[in-house]
């Protein structure tokens, strides 16, 4: 059966593989669509097997927000190159996982994975895209927040993004200030009561070796370490760090000022290659 350009186009707009690997598609299947749709995500699935071993640390951070506004998505999806992670396709098809994430909210990300897009597992589909593009891929990361209100930010490049829980529904301008905090300042937790004991023991012990590597007496490693813990809920603590737009108040009181009882529920941040 002779294999027409409009065939070769047709197959290629149905899968988003490349001209040659449908051109040979179709001629291996006879011109049989489906045939040649399963020869495509078999050899995915073989080049998939043939890169397992490479490093997939490029790709893109994406957050969404649900049209209500109280849920929030958040996803990876890696790739061996940059150059990939900025193409149309590829941003694309992280976008359609995305806004399935959203619309399902799966419980995690192996839940996310067997979630299905034209009937397709998303698993079985970033298998078959390693076919297509040829670079090893991999849904790394997923995370979602729920609140009255859920903010997202996305910086240029689609390498970092966060979401932001709301206690209340707000002015976005006022979620997206935060969201951006978040991005720019990295905190580890909302408040100090959100630190763990663990966490909170290692910082005093980091502040008391240091005072007693600068020959500090016995009897102020005790003061001098909740001093250095302080200044890490300070630095680490979102609601306790100086808002990055006005330094002369923190975040809470940058939120009080807005509304009194107005605070952070939970945040997620994500930031590729770091």
């Amino acid at each position: 059966m002779a294999i027409t350009a409009a065939d070769v186009s047709k197959l290629r707009k149905m899968t988003g593989a490349g001209m040659m690997d449908c051109k040979n598609a179709l001629e291996e299947s006879n011109g049989n669509f489906d045939q040649a749709i399963e020869i495509i995500r078999k050899r995915g699935q073989l080049v998939a097997s043939k890169r397992a071993d490479r490093d997939a640390w490029e790709g893109v951070a994406i957050a969404k927000v649900s049209d209500i506004g109280n849920l929030g998505a958040m996803i990876v999806l890696n790739c061996e190159t940059d150059f990939v992670a900025k193409t149309e396709n590829f941003i694309k098809f992280a976008q359609e996982i995305l806004d399935t994430a959203v619309n399902q909210k799966p419980a995690d990300l192996d839940a996310l994975k067997s979630l299905k897009i034209d009937g397709r597992s998303i698993g079985d589909l970033v298998t078959e895209r390693v076919g297509i593009i040829g670079e090893k891929l991999e849904l790394s990361y997923f995370a979602k927040i729920e609140a009255p209100q859920v903010i997202q930010y996305i910086h240029p490049g689609n390498k970092l993004a966060t979401l932001v829980g709301m206690s209340k529904v707000v002015d976005v301008k006022i979620g997206k200030d935060i969201a951006m905090q978040v991005a720019a300042m990295s905190p580890v937790a909302v408040d100090k009561s959100d630190i763990s004991p663990e966490v909170i023991e290692k910082e005093k012990e980091i502040g008391r070796e240091q005072a007693r590597n600068e020959g500090k007496p016995d009897n102020m490693l005790e003061r001098i370490a909740e001093g250095k813990l302080n200044k890490f809920f300070k630095e680490s603590t979102l609601l306790n760090q100086d808002f990055t737009k006005d330094s002369s108040k923190t975040v809470r009181q940058y939120l009080q000022g807005v509304d009194k009882d107005l605070t952070v529920t939970g945040f997620v941040r994500y930031h590729l290659n770091q």
